[in-house]
């Protein structure tokens, strides 16, 4: 009966998997162009649910591709003549003065979102907000990146514009092409491992921190010249005091002078302020979980009285809570092959590593 029932299990694991396939060969597919198409655009992206996945081709036309499960809710007709004015699951698709806008919030409170996968122009650049979930993933772009999230892993892969990163709990993993003046890169997350690759002959001012984790490397330490802080105020004086290692030795316990009871005291109030900053974050959490429950209780209160004469009004998706400010922990600044852009990284809670790749050039 086992030998049977096994073949059997496969055969619909398989067929499921085909379905899934599919539909996913099927989700609806939305263009979008660019009014300016010779001139650099921007992307704005705001999701509630939902997993995002960027590309970017060569284009001369200023096109951008949207596919996802969602259905888009534009003024142009679908293939069978009808409009989509709303539906369970939808998203706004939009241009106006070389800003193309995809929102994707109006269902969040139902838990209902979408998958979006998008192709633009290599140039363009993207602003993601992911209010509620969702992995974001953004390749071989070279505009400026900007993603801020609540929960999911963020992955970067050939980039040569500037990164601004920021997310509460999920991974962040960055391969970087090339660096240029006046485009810095930052990526912060409160709770995981943040991972970031560059080629080894980039030049860079860096400065790593972490709270309960270690930083690592494998650039060698003639070419990534750093020092070690740990950092913290002492609450009655005020001021600050920084134990600064370089070569692996102490060189200066405090600026001013400070005894070890200071230090060590500087160093407690750390460890309490990572503590409460760890707080901070729980707290914010637990905000957008209420904000979220209350949002559904608004949707099932509208389905209620859809056949009503009553308007229940159903509470806009809240905004993100800011992330909380980084405190205590170690501090690792220093330069690649002699300084250049900045390069900031911090968590909380997990390890950062920087890595060296081959250049491409």
């Amino acid at each position: 009966m086992k030998a049977r029932l096994f073949p059997s299990f496969c055969i619909a694991a398989g067929l499921a998997l085909l379905l899934i396939s599919a539909a996913h060969a099927q989700a609806p597919l939305s263009t979008i162009k660019f009014s300016e198409p010779a001139n650099p655009g921007t992307l704005k992206i705001r999701v509630g649910h939902g997993d995002v996945r960027i590309t970017g081709i060569k284009s001369d036309t200023g096109e951008i591709t949207v596919k996802s499960d969602a259905q888009a809710v534009t003024s142009a007709p679908r293939k069978d003549g009808l409009r989509v004015i709303t539906a369970a699951s939808s998203y706004a698709l939009s241009e106006k003065a070389n800003v193309i806008t995809l929102d994707a919030t109006e269902n969040w409170a139902q838990g209902r979102g979408g998958d979006f996968t998008i192709t633009v122009p290599k140039s363009t650049s993207v602003i993601i907000t992911s209010s509620w979930g969702g992995d974001i993933s953004c390749s071989d772009l070279s505009g400026d990146v900007e993603i801020k999230g609540l929960n999911g892993e963020v992955k970067l892969t050939n980039l040569s514009g500037g990164a601004l990163v920021e997310t509460m709990n999920g991974e962040i993993k960055a391969t970087i092409l090339e660096l240029h003046a006046g485009k810095p890169l930052s990526f912060t997350s409160m709770n995981g491992e943040v991972a970031l690759n560059l080629p080894a002959d980039i030049k860079a001012n860096v400065r790593l921190r972490t709270q309960n984790g270690s930083i690592l490397t494998d650039f060698d330490d003639k070419v990534l010249v750093t020092k070690t802080e740990a950092a913290a105020y002492t609450p009655k004086s005020g001021r600050r005091v920084t134990v600064v290692r370089k070569d692996n030795r102490t060189s200066d316990h405090s600026s001013n002078n400070a005894t070890n009871e200071e230090i060590r005291a500087a160093i407690k109030e750390g460890v309490q302020a990572g503590a409460e900053a760890a707080r901070e974050v729980a707290q914010a959490i637990r905000e957008a979980a209420q904000a979220a429950r209350e949002g559904a209780q608004a949707a099932r209160e509208a389905e209620a009285t859809a056949n009503t004469n009553i308007n229940v009004n159903i509470s806009p998706m809240p905004p993100l809570p800011p992330l909380p400010p980084m405190t205590g922990g170690k501090i690792v600044s220093g330069t690649i092959n002699g300084g250049g852009p900045d390069i900031s990284i911090a968590t909380m809670n997990g390890d950062v590593t920087l890595r060296k790749v081959e250049s491409k050039k």
